[in-house]
């Protein structure tokens, strides 16, 4: 495995903490301890902890954008209305993990909900991303209008995610995967 730079291992203990505990409630110098370097050194990479935020956040979206089309790929192969069903599988995995604390995405809109706030717009930015890929499967499949299921299925996507952090007890995957299927049904012609 290669050494990590400073600013890699900022950004991994970064990610590590503000997911468990929050943005807002993790203090620079508590996150300078974990890694063991000086202001100065952490200044020489991010002029601000908001800096580092949006570098997080950027680096778990960078990651999760490969790592959503592999999880999918895996569970439903090339189909990409099988795909698009898919994402309910990965949610359900990703959601009962024990280290689970929520969509990363949501928790930063959340914490910083000025729209204008530079990890609120990274937040948005990868939320976008997410209806683009939508919206390529939707193509994919032959949807009718693929911008509004992608709207459709990602409104799902995040209801569900809200709801499980809401009420965990409730079997979000598995309502939010019959929805969706109402959905694909709508606007997917069947294949014959």
């Amino acid at each position: 495995m290669p050494t990590l730079t400073t600013r890699e291992k900022l950004i991994q203990a970064g990610h590590e903490v503000f997911y468990r505990e929050g943005f807002l409630s993790v203090g620079l110098d508590r996150l300078l301890n974990e890694v063991g370097c000086s202001k100065q050194t952490f200044y020489n990479h991010f002029e601000s902890k908001d800096d580092l935020i949006v570098a997080v956040i950027d680096e778990h979206h960078r990651w999760w954008s490969s790592e959503i089309r592999d999880r999918i790929e895996r569970v439903a192969g090339s189909d990409p209305r099988g795909q698009i069903l898919a994402m309910f599988d990965v949610m359900y995995d990703i959601i009962h993990d024990p280290d689970y604390r929520g969509c990363i995405y949501i928790n930063a809109a959340v914490e910083f909900p000025q729209p204008h706030h530079p990890a609120h717009q990274s937040a948005r930015k990868a939320k976008a991303d997410g209806v683009a890929l939508l919206q390529d499967l939707a193509e994919r499949a032959g949807a009718t209008d693929a911008l509004v299921v992608a709207q459709e299925i990602d409104m799902i996507i995040e209801g569900a995610l809200i709801t499980q952090q809401v009420a965990p007890d409730c079997d979000v995957c598995t309502i939010a995967r019959r929805v969706a299927e109402t959905v694909l049904d709508k606007y997917v012609p069947t294949r014959v």
